[in-house]
């Protein structure tokens, strides 16, 4: 489900001190029930997950029409990426966070961990596009439990990224999105077993 911003603005996430000048695009409950301890489970689940993320056709035609894209236009090359037009988020690290779990990378996506706490798991990604985090935070669910949470903070490239991310904004939500919250709660009900949670 998605979530007003302010369910990630308004918490003291440690997010905050790190990417304060990146834009909160978009705040997603996850359908991963579970204890006060699971957040780790959860990262874990990203990183090795079995399954295909996005389990759509749909969504993965788009994720294929992107790649194609990226590599048509030249928007993923390493001079793009990370260390390259911008600098990865772990330079910006507060002591105790550098010196913690970075958390892992993912694999099936260009994503690399920048920091891991109890709580909280963020990793980042850039291209010519954007510079974009995603981060996890695990939360109480008010009835005793916990879920996680995704916030996905975005810093456009100039004009071209701000309009890519508006060109992309309805297909996000209408094909990637809900299948990877799909993908994600089946994988998470499959790992977690019958009954647990």
């Amino acid at each position: 489900m998605r979530l007003p911003r302010s369910t990630h603005t308004d918490l003291p996430w440690r997010i905050h001190e790190i990417a304060g000048d990146f834009k909160v695009e978009d705040v997603w409950e996850l359908p991963t029930p579970g204890g006060p301890d699971d957040l780790a489970r959860l990262v874990d689940q990203f990183a090795n997950g079995a399954g295909d993320p996005v389990d759509s056709r749909v969504g993965r035609a788009l994720f294929a029409l992107r790649w194609k894209l990226g590599a048509l236009f030249g928007w993923d090359g390493p001079a793009d990426g990370l260390g390259g037009r911008v600098p990865t988020l772990r330079d910006r690290l507060p002591a105790d966070l550098r010196e913690g779990p970075r958390g892992p990378d993912l694999g099936a996506v260009p994503f690399t961990s920048v920091y891991q706490t109890h709580d909280e798991w963020a990793a980042e990604t850039a291209n010519r596009t954007v510079h974009g985090v995603m981060r996890i935070g695990w939360v109480p669910d008010g009835a005793g439990g916990y879920h996680g949470r995704m916030a996905v903070l975005v810093k456009p490239n100039g004009l071209f990224g701000a309009l890519y991310m508006a060109g992309i904004k309805p297909f996000r939500y209408l094909g990637v999105y809900p299948a990877l919250l799909r993908g994600i709660g089946r994988e998470w009900r499959a790992r977690t077993g019958p009954g647990a949670g």
